[in-house]
């Protein structure tokens, strides 16, 4: 099973499993709110590993159902409500879906697995459980958590129940905490696909603050390569933190996002850049995150596959081929949102 597999990374995850895995048995299960989009999946819609089945994890009994139905025998939770900006706009859907439905999850698969020895319950967590970073240093698996926002705070509670599951009654659990992730089919509320709608547009770029803010990408196909890596060779009870050694301020990335979509749309320099906009910061906004991958290098062997400004362009490239798509999901609400933003600032 795993959960949210209509969303961004969800998805890039279901695919290589399907792919990679044709002796496995898919089921996807997805609410489909307005970052679930089964058009994400056309490519393995049809495989005969493949399943898909609309569920809300909230929902005790669709969950239970389908461990029946399927006799499932590992999960990768993925499914999450996960940014920030709505976080704050409205904790409790945060609370609800991140913390409950990750505990119903759990429940679920106490009660159905009575030989635990032979199944895995991976959950797909955040760096943002780790709070804020100044200039040095980086977040480690024994990092103490400090969470700032209420996305954040639902993480980190989601994070401490599945460890509670593993000592208190032995389910066999796995974890990971990345860092940002960017690449194809990404909804565009989110910095890089929101920057390149924008351009596209003619719209202003809204850049928080002073843009000095720090994160650390990863692209979202070697996530889903470190998913496959912790899920297949990870040890029960171990938490693996997957970053893409790759910091950059927002602004530094905008700027070069700015300088890339110039090329490739054929404007004159400096016609994107024109249209960064700086807006009101972000409430309780982290400074700085950046991951320390030593453990999942050495003890799994997993590295990234590929540099920022190769993942950058080939990201740009897969939206400006794929329009329609961006129309599609496109959320009127938090365009205006920004829009907002822009014009008080």
């Amino acid at each position: 099973m795993i959960t949210g597999g209509a969303g961004f990374i969800g998805s890039h995850v279901v695919r290589r499993f399907v792919t990679n895995y044709p002796d496995y048995q898919i089921i996807n299960i997805d609410k489909l709110t307005y970052a679930g989009n089964l058009e994400n999946l056309i490519d393995v819609e049809h495989k005969d590993n493949y399943v898909f089945e609309k569920a809300d994890i909230l929902d005790k009994k669709s969950v239970t159902d389908l461990f029946s139905k399927y006799t499932i025998t590992d999960v990768i939770h993925l499914a999450a409500e996960s940014h920030v900006d709505r976080s704050i706009e409205g904790p409790m859907e945060f609370v609800l879906t991140n913390v409950v439905g990750t505990v119903t999850l759990l429940e679920a698969a106490k009660d159905a697995w009575t030989d635990k020895n032979e199944h895995v319950f991976y959950h797909v967590s955040t760096d943002e459980v780790f709070g804020s970073l100044e200039s040095e240093g980086f977040f480690t698996e024994n990092t103490p958590y400090d969470p700032r926002s209420p996305y954040s705070a639902s993480k980190a509670s989601s994070d401490h129940f599945v460890r509670a599951y593993f000592h208190t009654f032995q389910l066999p659990v796995k974890m990971s905490n990345c860092s940002n992730n960017y690449g194809s089919h990404h909804f565009p509320e989110k910095l890089i696909p929101l920057m390149i709608n924008n351009i596209l547009n003619d719209k202003p770029l809204p850049i928080y603050g002073n843009g000095l803010n720090i994160r650390d990408w990863l692209w979202v196909e070697d996530h889903a390569s470190a998913i496959d890596a912790v899920f297949h060779k990870g040890k029960i009870g171990e938490s693996y933190n997957i970053g893409g050694l790759n910091e950059w301020t927002n602004i530094d990335l905008v700027m070069f996002l700015c300088q890339l979509m110039d090329q490739k749309l054929g404007r004159p320099e400096g016609s994107a850049a024109k249209l960064i906009t700086y807006i009101k910061d972000r409430a309780g906004h982290d400074q700085r995150y950046a991951i320390d991958a030593s453990k999942i290098r050495e003890e799994l062997g997993w590295t990234p596959s590929i540099n920022f400004e190769d993942g950058l362009s080939k990201t740009i490239d897969w939206y400006l081929a794929n329009k329609e798509w961006i129309d599609k999901v496109t959320s009127g609400s938090y365009q205006n949102y920004y829009d907002q933003q822009y014009n008080n600032r």
